[in-house]
């Protein structure tokens, strides 16, 4: 990935985050951390990263909006096996897309299977688009912000840790992070079986 990220830089990412945000199954995050981690060797600016990033987020996501609301309803209503079970499906997603479909459109950025149909279900549900596109930018956004941000920071620390301590520094800070990551996993589960 960062191989693509150094010879293409922000027109890659801006395309592997729309396409990913549009339906296809691409490493759109992937290529966001990598991004993040490359600004922080100082190759792009990490503003630049957040902002493409975004925008391909909100623009991506409006295209699956769109392809899921004009086309998508259409064909799961055109076979009769595929409207039958529609018939029963749609009223209840329609009804949560109604009541929550604003939490779900912002929530579906952070996760990696709902982000790609996420912007599809809200089409296909009819969700109201000015309602969609404020919680889609608001997704987008802080995912790009909160994403990046992450990257471009732990990419700098790791390089400064190889820098200071050499390779096996910068492994150990990596296996201290997982270790710390698991021990708040093991202790807020512990929490949740004691109330």
């Amino acid at each position: 990935m960062t191989h693509f990220i150094a010879h293409y830089g922000l027109f890659f990412l801006f395309a592997i985050v729309c396409l990913e945000s549009a339906g296809l199954w691409l490493p759109g995050e992937t290529a966001l951390i990598a991004a993040g981690v490359y600004a922080s060797k100082g190759h792009l600016s990490i503003a630049g990263v957040i902002g493409v990033a975004a925008a391909a987020a909100i623009i991506g996501d409006n295209i699956g909006y769109w392809l899921g609301r004009e086309a998508g309803r259409r064909l799961i209503y055109r076979y009769g096996w595929t409207r039958r079970l529609a018939e029963r499906v749609m009223p209840p997603a329609e009804r949560f897309f109604e009541k929550h479909g604003g939490k779900a459109v912002f929530l579906a950025r952070f996760f990696g299977g709902v982000r790609v149909t996420g912007a599809w279900m809200a089409g296909i549900t009819r969700m109201f688009w000015w309602r969609f596109l404020f919680w889609n930018a608001a997704g987008g956004i802080v995912w790009a912000v909160g994403v990046g941000l992450v990257a471009f920071y732990a990419g700098r620390a790791l390089a400064d840790t190889i820098a200071r301590y050499g390779v096996y520094g910068g492994i150990a800070v990596g296996v201290l992070v997982v270790i710390l990551i698991g021990a708040l996993h093991v202790w807020r589960r512990r929490l949740v079986e004691e109330t």
